[in-house]
């Protein structure tokens, strides 16, 4: 089946759009054009690092397929659920303004597609311009269901640099031996309290471990440019549970653009990334013909004694084109690839980002500020509920010591129909308790924690500032990669220590502060953001380590709609997948014939 659907040529499949969506035809009407795609979910046979097994991919690929789309489109993805679990997916970085209905996190804006069910995606493309991307949203399906969006100018318009020669598409993704049982492996180790979760056994380019890796090097991505030209590399960070280190052998990488919003240009010979965002990069070449490595290594913000991650190095290899000898290994950037725990490296470059903040792409940081938070992003542990657990408590990830519980009704169905008992209205502006948040050997009480599912509500335009406080509960101490959903936030600071209400707001960048949706609280430090909240609607909030966002690490926003219908959340479509009990479970083997093409 076609991923994508010419809308001259399906006028048919344009009724049913109507149809399913009635009364958004103005959204529609807004867009500069409609796509509409196709997304077929399946089981897999494919062999990496000598061994087979069989994951969820859509479209038979991985990673999944791109979309290409311009700034102001319109998109209707019909998602077709031929695996064997539910699923649900979430475009990340799209604000979906008064659609929360499509956002996509399970028990937040929606239940799991079925298997043997479609569901209908509507995604208006409205601010963002450049890469962002999206994936599965359900548990860790996204580990293997997951693709990159781009974002071109508007018809008109252009970059706000020069015209690159060439793109190159760079997914970085997680590998873990159990393939479509790892969801199952998940919740076995969860259900008995268990802190042996699976870990990732590998990291990827472009679903390609590369020639690091036994039985990889045949499949090793080739990146070819032209010498003296130009190309932007457009990376997304799919990775589950690790930031990554990425560097080109002797080439210089241009940042010009993160989470769909651009960024004053910097030069770098490395880049971090926490998982879930994007960056845009351009990169000359102007090096000797040759072949060149592009390498990608975790780092580990954790204790240094933690060592129980994968220390393999994915590569690809960006080659020149043209006539010269191939006797010669690539280059491998061995003076500028940091290293795993190369804490500095990875401040370092996060210090550097900066919006563009032009008259063409201005920016609106908020400064008469309507509501403040103080969140504590915190490893924990809860009561075990029953007598399955191997222990009596079990480890839990808290907001404001706040374990989030996934209830059997999605939040937005039970805000919109007004269902009670679903969820409270009452998380917390600050925590239970203040105290020295990131010293050593905190007293184990502390970490005491309750679990919930507590939400913030917000009037419609409120105007916000979050500080996230990094603890170091447990010695637990690590980076966390807040992301948010149905809008973009500021990031005005940063810092390591505890925050001060006093001194650090007087640092804060409220000119210039990098424009995103995902970003990190340091290592035993804080992260000041700020956003408007003029999205109504239901919104996620969690840390975009998977295993920290299982554990709890996470809420939801609610924000009010406005006095107008324009300021409102848009009512639902005619069809969402019901709330059934064990949708997103594994519903047992069914024939269906796995290839071997990937």
């Amino acid at each position: 089946m076609n991923m994508a659907r010419s809308s001259s040529n399906s006028s048919n499949i344009y009724l049913v759009a109507v149809l399913l969506f009635l009364g958004n035809a103005l959204v529609g009407a807004r867009a500069k054009n409609v796509h509409y795609y196709d997304f077929v979910l399946r089981e897999i046979n494919v062999t990496r690092n000598c061994t087979s097994t069989t994951i969820l991919v859509v479209n038979d690929s991985l990673p999944g397929p791109t979309i290409r789309v311009q700034k102001g489109d319109l998109m209707y993805v019909e998602v077709h659920n031929q695996g064997l679990y539910g699923i649900t997916l979430h475009w990340h970085g799209v604000n979906q303004p008064r659609n929360p209905w499509s956002d996509g996190p399970e028990y937040i804006t929606q239940c799991a597609i079925p298997p043997g069910t479609n569901f209908t995606y509507e995604v208006n493309l409205t601010e963002e311009e450049g890469t962002i991307w999206w994936h599965a949203h359900n548990e860790w399906t996204r580990s293997t269901v997951h693709g990159a969006i781009v974002i071109l100018p508007s018809e008109g318009s252009s970059f706000p640099f020069p015209m690159p020669d060439g793109e190159h598409i760079i997914v970085l993704g997680s590998w873990f031996k159990e393939g479509t049982s790892l969801n199952k492996a998940l919740e076995m180790e969860l259900s008995i309290g268990s802190t042996n979760i699976p870990l990732e056994t590998g990291f990827m380019i472009n679903g390609q471990f590369g020639d690091f890796v036994p039985c990889s090097n045949e499949t090793t991505p080739h990146l070819f440019v032209d010498y003296g030209k130009t190309y932007l590399f457009r990376i997304v960070n799919a990775v589950v549970g690790a930031e990554m280190f990425v560097s080109i052998a002797d080439h210089n990488m241009t940042l010009v653009g993160m989470d769909g919003s651009y960024t004053k240009s910097i030069v770098v010979s490395y880049i971090m990334m926490e998982p879930g965002q994007t960056m845009d990069i351009l990169v000359t070449a102007n090096q000797s013909p040759g072949r060149y490595y592009m390498a990608a290594q975790r780092f580990s913000s954790e204790d240094m004694t933690i060592t129980d991650f994968s220390h393999l190095v994915s590569t690809a290899i960006v080659q020149y084109k043209g006539n010269y000898s191939l006797t010669t290994p690539p280059s491998y950037p061995n003076d500028t690839l940091p290293s795993y725990y190369d804490y500095s490296a990875a401040a370092s470059f996060a210090q550097q980002l900066r919006s563009l903040a032009t008259k063409e792409y201005p920016i609106d940081v908020p400064h008469d500020v309507t509501t403040r938070m103080f969140i504590t992003a915190t490893m924990n542990y809860v009561p075990c509920p029953d007598d399955s657990c191997t222990a009596d408590i079990k480890t839990s990830a808290t907001l404001n010591n706040i374990s989030w519980r996934e209830p059997s009704v999605d939040v937005l169905q039970a805000y919109y129909r007004n269902i009670s008992g679903v969820y409270t209205a009452d998380f917390p502006d600050f925590p239970p308790v203040m105290y020295d948040f990131t010293e050593d050997d905190l007293p184990s009480s502390l970490a005491e924690a309750t679990i919930g599912t507590a939400v913030k509500v917000l009037n419609y335009n409120e105007t916000v500032e979050i500080v996230f406080q990094g603890t170091n509960l447990l010695n637990a101490s690590g980076t966390h990669p807040m992301h948010m959903h149905g809008h973009s936030f500021y990031v005005i600071g940063f810092g390591l220590g505890n925050f001060n209400n006093e001194t650090d707001p007087q640092a804060y960048n409220l000119v210039d502060p990098p424009k995103v949706s995902t970003f990190g609280v340091p290592k035993r430090g804080w992260l000041a953001i700020r956003f408007r909240a003029s999205n109504p609607g239901v919104w996620y909030w969690h840390c975009h380590f998977d295993r920290h966002m299982t554990w709890g690490m996470s809420t939801a926003f609610i924000v009010k709609n406005g006095d107008t219908e324009e300021t409102s959340m848009r009512p639902p479509p005619s069809y969402m997948p019901p709330c059934m009990a064990s949708t997103h479970k594994f519903f047992g083997e069914t024939d269906q014939n796995l290839e071997r093409d990937i």
